[in-house]
């Protein structure tokens, strides 16, 4: 069964943990010096907040499958969508190791796809990726979980350390 995915930066996490444990009436699931994730069944969603981005709002919506068959499908249906995909493949992000694909839609919203294989003791890559070009490295820690833009069209943006692409320039 499929679950809708929000991640959203915040400034306070202590705050936002308090305000959103009030709104779900419930406790986070995960919760990290910097990070914190509910996985609710009503509604059925992972939300997860992280103080890694550049002040707050939505960063990314996704859906998370349970299956290897899900995740098939849902890839499948990236194709049809008349836009890049970026297929991260296995990588670890936000305490988690997953297999995922990313894409932008028509606003440039980032949209996550993926399954959850394991847990992980740290947030994700950081730094830089060197076997990825320059123009699509992660130059800062805070950018982990957010490859770097791509900057020629129709290409998808390319491998960095970790999830969620930035929004694609127009060249």
């Amino acid at each position: 069964m499929k679950r809708l995915h929000v991640h959203v930066g915040v400034v306070d996490l202590d705050q936002s943990i308090k305000f959103y444990a009030s709104l779900f009436a419930a406790e986070p699931t995960v919760r990290k010096t910097d990070y914190a994730k509910w996985m609710l069944d009503d509604p059925r969603v992972n939300f997860a907040i992280s103080t890694r981005q550049n002040g707050g709002g939505v960063r990314h919506l996704g859906i998370q499958v349970e299956t290897p068959d899900e995740l098939a499908e849902v890839y499948e249906r990236l194709q049809t969508a008349d836009a890049p995909v970026f297929e991260e493949g296995a990588t670890t992000c936000c305490y988690a190791k997953s297999e995922k694909s990313w894409i932008n839609d028509p606003q440039g919203v980032a949209w996550e796809t993926f399954l959850t294989t394991g847990e992980s003791t740290t947030y994700g890559g950081g730094g830089t990726d060197s076997a990825a070009p320059e123009s699509h490295r992660a130059t800062k820690p805070a950018e982990c979980c957010i490859p770097a833009a791509e900057t020629k069209a129709p290409e998808a943006p390319k491998a960095s350390p970790c999830c969620g692409p930035r929004a694609m320039e127009q060249a």
